[in-house]
């Protein structure tokens, strides 16, 4: 028989942190915080195997679920001396879930299960508290008919707004015992009229409803786009945790919390949190209250009146100070925790990591190395590659003039500006018209995680520092100021009230997620400075890691800004990037549109002094430090003169008929330019353009080898071989240019020729390729789109749809595919070393800032990737992690 189920109570649990695949992250560290003796309230969870089962079998359940659920709710009534269902000694439970990789807010959890009209009584009789009895009462009825019968919530909240307003009410905790019996009536109302059957009544009816509810939540619409986002696959699914209730809405001696060890903004060293008196959990993170802070010395720095936890529950407080410090050390890290205190006795409700800005993930790996808690090999370990994205986020300059329309709270650092949207779908359609937007809400939901990730930062006017807005925010690197409550939205009217002025969809706003301020208008930003916490971090890494690091650039100030992150020298120059401005293109199109030699080399002498000066920049820029030039590639219709007046242009300057030139300019069009007249194609047709840029580049490592003093050698590369004899007239041609500058100069020159491997008969041929390279470049965007057959300019209509579907995981222009385009690099790589055993091998396509891309490329041995100069940190730190697990 399949044990479905693992329960947890009373210092004993079935499982550990360590089953986290098979009972999720929540349950594993209920069942670990268990363990350790902690205060958990007993429960159960129904492994994430049974949710793969649920949706393989048509969403049934196995025969032997149903009998070890029962089993396991006895247990919990045994330890806690109560029954489920039963009023007389009434039980009520908690339903959640638990996915093995966390995910906040994007599925369903229903507290207060178990109450009905005749339990009710029962729970206010229990707690002496009937007006407690009844909040949980309406609360239960509220989320269960959202949740699982999907009545929504909004109906409940219109009625409760309507019922405060009409009894002078402000806050929920006014409304008495009775009043409460009043609004659940309105709200089982509500349920039948818009059901047609009344509120189920049946705790075992509740129960089965609300874990279905919970496996059904794997599929909805919010999880879906939070697993894409963060490439959490469909196939590990959801555990669900059934837990004894405890109540922290019993009077002001139980509250309830949400905490972090460490401060998840910035790294600080101290513990980070807020709760609220006499509420439940949704409470808290719904942001429906202003939750108040956890320590005296944050109730003073935020200069908030209402007293802190450690003020009014001084021992609960010790106790739980004491706890968090326990978890952080056992766990090695900055947990995320959340607990609730009942009449003064704290419950421990959840452990696990904290998700962080990649700030604070940096402060907190350098600072635990330097507290012996980890090494520095696992300091570098502990941070996400991709994370390192957020550091790059321009900040306010302090100088600017900030015209200050609002202050909230500083829940996700950086600083955005863009125009205002009130709606995710509004974000998302911006994003689509590469317009920038200001996502503005009242709060966010789970619903809204598309448009979050669609804007360039988010804001609201309720919510606290750990509301669903300020969490998945911080996930995702985006800035967010939240509870902004001296703003105003009226989503009926669209607009933005503050300070007496109005601002509408598409007002330009900008929003500093560090000081919580809301700027009207554009306001200048500065680039972050990449020292500190992160240099640590990147000179640990650099320690690490075997592979080099390098860039693709072709401008100056690409090429500087790469150095300053550290790159290692230049994979990839594109020498067709620096042909366009306006000076240079004129001469460009009088070399393409002749049609004799000797015309091609006229124009081409004009180009050879800019050329010149182009590589000589990069290589003092450089200083000695390898750069790899490839040879003009694109097609070469990218250049051609398209209207009348730039043909115009060209004749003159060339000095024929404009009639002429377009009959030349047609003669060349291409119907698939992509597999066309490019690359070496180009250089063995008109063998003088391969000799000018050689020369270029040979007569430009001389100059600035005297320059600098350090000299250069340079790698030139030949694009799109696909044939061994391409290779060989190509690099005959550059090897006389470069004999010819060495007896001009009186200079020796050190280069090498070599490919870029972007064609699957190159991978196949690389053995004899290799005879002539010395060394191969995978240019792994032509590779992909020749291996698939798909243009990636065009891919993207297509491979979403491929993508949900299920046929692919990842778009093959964005990770590489290791299966097909991966396999012709390992086949390369090993044919090209069976030749040439001191050949040098790099990557110099998208792949190469991508981190599992990067991964593969330390597996199958590559000396170096390149990268675009902003991933350089990204591919520093990726390179380093590879090698330790290789390791």
């Amino acid at each position: 028989m399949t044990k479905w189920v693992y329960s947890f109570g009373d210092g004993k649990a079935e499982g550990s942190a360590g089953d986290r695949n098979l009972l999720g992250g929540k349950g594993a560290n209920l069942a670990e915080m268990c363990s350790l003796g902690l205060p958990v309230p007993p429960g159960f969870t129904i492994t994430t195997e049974l949710c793969t089962s649920y949706y393989a079998n048509g969403r049934t359940y196995p025969d032997d679920l149903k009998a070890q659920v029962a089993e396991a709710l006895e247990g919990i009534g045994a330890i806690v001396g109560r029954r489920f269902g039963d009023p007389d000694k009434l039980l009520l439970v908690s339903v959640r879930s638990g996915a093995r990789a966390s995910m906040p807010g994007m599925m369903d959890t229903v507290l207060n299960l178990g109450l009905n009209d005749e339990t009710v009584t029962a729970l206010a009789r229990d707690s002496g508290d009937e007006r407690f009895a009844y909040d949980s009462y309406r609360r239960f009825i509220q989320m269960y008919s959202d949740v699982v019968l999907g009545v929504d919530h909004e109906h409940f909240e219109e009625i409760l707004e309507d019922e405060k307003a009409r009894r002078g009410h402000e806050l929920d905790t006014d409304l008495s015992a009775r009043e409460w019996q009043e609004v659940i009536g309105l709200y089982k109302a509500k349920v039948e009229e818009e059901l047609g059957s009344p509120f189920p009544q049946d705790p075992q009816e509740q129960l089965w409803g609300a874990i279905g509810a919970v496996f059904s939540s794997w599929m909805n619409h919010r999880a879906i786009t939070y697993r894409r986002l963060h490439d959490i696959p469909e196939s590990w699914g959801t555990a669900v945790n059934v837990q004894a209730m405890v109540f922290g809405n019993m009077g002001d001696t139980s509250a309830t919390g949400v905490a972090f060890t460490r401060n998840p903004s910035t790294g600080e060293a101290r513990l980070y949190g807020e709760f609220l008196v006499n509420a439940q959990g949704e409470d808290v993170v719904a942001g429906i209250r202003t939750p108040q802070n956890l320590t005296e010395e944050a109730r003073i720095e935020a200069g908030a009146d209402k007293p802190s936890m450690e003020k009014v529950m001084p021992e609960a407080f010790a106790a739980f100070v004491d706890i968090s410090q326990r978890l952080e050390r056992h766990y090695r890290d900055m947990q995320d925790l959340e607990f609730t205190i009942e009449r003064g006795k704290l419950w421990m409700l959840q452990t696990r990591s904290g998700k962080r800005t990649a700030k604070a993930a940096l402060k907190i790996a350098v600072d635990m190395a330097a507290e012996g808690l980890i090494t520095k090999q696992e300091a570098v370990a502990r941070i996400d590659p991709a994370s390192l994205d957020q550091l790059l986020h321009p900040t306010i300059d302090p100088s600017a003039k900030r015209d200050v329309i609002g202050i909230g709270l500083p829940a996700s650092p950086g600083a955005a500006t863009g125009e205002i949207v009130f709606s995710s779908d509004e974000a998302e359609e911006m994003r689509a018209q590469n317009r920038k937007a200001i996502l503005v809400r009242v709060e966010t939901s789970p619903e809204d995680i598309h448009g979050m990730h669609a804007a360039e930062g988010i804001l609201t006017t309720r919510g606290g520092m750990t509301s669903h807005a300020a969490v998945v925010a911080r996930g995702m690197g985006k800035p967010c100021v939240s509870g902004a409550g001296t703003l105003r939205v009226d989503y009926k009217t669209g607009t933005l009230t503050a300070m007496g002025q109005t601002l509408k969809k598409g007002d330009v706003i900008t929003i500093d997620g560090a000081s919580g301020q809301v700027l009207k208008g554009a306001v200048p930003m500065l680039q972050p400075e990449l020292s500190g916490d992160f240099a640590s971090i990147m000179e640990w890494a650099d320690q690490i890691r075997r592979m080099k690091v390098r860039t693709n650039a072709e401008t100056p100030a690409d090429a500087r800004m790469a150095r300053s992150f550290g790159a290692e020298g230049i994979g990839l120059c594109r020498t067709e990037h620096m042909f366009f401005d306006d000076e240079r293109i004129v001469a460009m199109r009088e070399m393409i549109l002749s049609d004799i030699e000797k015309d091609r080399r006229a124009a081409l002498a004009k180009l050879l002094p800019m050329q010149r000066s182009d590589f000589a920049e990069l290589f003092e820029i450089m200083a000695g430090l390898p750069v790899t030039i490839r040879l003009l590639d694109p097609p070469l219709h990218e250049f051609l003169p398209k209207s009348e007046e730039e043909i115009a242009d060209v004749a003159k300057a060339m000095n024929v008929s404009a009639e002429k030139l377009r009959q030349r300019t047609e003669a060349l069009h291409e119907f698939n330019p992509m597999l066309g007249h490019r690359g070496c194609r180009l250089a063995v047709s008109y063998p003088e353009i391969a000799e000018m840029q050689a020369r270029a580049i040979f007569e430009a490592a001389v100059e600035a080898g005297k320059k600098t003093g350090s000299p250069v050698v340079p790698e030139i590369m030949v694009p799109l071989v696909g044939i061994m004899k391409e290779l060989d007239y190509v690099k005959a041609r550059i090897d006389e240019v470069a004999k010819a500058v060495m007896e001009e100069s009186g200079t020796t020159i050190d280069y090498l020729v070599g490919t870029m491997i972007e064609l699957p008969r190159a991978a196949i041929r690389a053995h004899v390729i290799a005879e002539a390279a010395e060394f191969f470049s995978f240019g792994t965007n032509d590779l992909t789109q020749t291996t698939f057959g798909i243009s990636r300019d065009d891919a993207s209509s297509f491979l979403e749809t491929y993508r949900q579907k299920g046929i692919i995981e990842q778009d093959p222009f964005i990770s590489l595919d290791l299966e097909g385009v991966g396999e012709l690099v390992r086949m390369a790589a090993e044919k090209g070393k069976a030749t040439r055993p001191d050949i040098k091998l790099g990557i110099c396509g998208e792949h190469g800032g991508d981190p599992t891309s990067i991964h593969f490329c330390e597996e199958v041995g590559l000396d170096y990737v390149s990268c675009s100069p902003f991933r350089v940190p990204i591919a520093r730190l990726a390179a380093a992690q590879a090698a330790s697990r290789k390791g």
